[in-house]
């Protein structure tokens, strides 16, 4: 039903045709790598200006052997900053970047009478303060009173 399109429009990635100039971008970045890699005719004339030339985040895509990029509101588009997928030809899913900032899997993020609108599920993500780092930080400043008292 209504619930079963839902999950699957969060979890899954958006990918770019083959044969779309998106498409050979993605498969002329390495894991790690970003636009400054691709042959020029890939390039986007917004970044052979020389005002273009130090957004050099944009386009990228994610290491497996390295720390993932800070998560944006915009964390989902792979012209947004390093949200590229390490292996597969698109950006990371809503469910991908809600994992690496520690939100259970199975976290909803809307009640599903809502209306499924992935800007506010990034933004959600985007903004969040880890679960996980907020879980740490409460413990510790609980263990910082129970030992010094208020």
């Amino acid at each position: 039903g209504a619930d079963a399109v839902r999950w699957r429009a969060a979890h899954r990635g958006r990918s770019a045709r083959r044969a779309h100039p998106a498409a050979r971008r993605w498969r002329a970045t390495s894991q790690g790598g970003g636009w400054k890699e691709w042959d020029d005719e890939l390039v986007l004339d917004c970044h052979k200006k020389e005002s273009g030339k130090s957004y050099d985040s944009v386009y990228g895509r994610m290491n497996w052997n390295e720390v993932s990029p800070t998560l944006t509101t915009q964390c989902t588009g792979y012209g947004n900053g390093r949200f590229g997928h390490p292996e597969q030809d698109r950006a990371i899913s809503l469910r991908e970047a809600a994992i690496l900032q520690s939100f259970p899997k199975k976290y909803h993020f809307i009640d599903s009478k809502d209306d499924f609108k992935p800007s506010i599920i990034e933004k959600h993500i985007g903004n969040a303060v880890p679960p996980r780092l907020g879980f740490v930080i409460a413990k510790s400043i609980k263990q910082h009173l129970q030992n010094h008292g208020n």
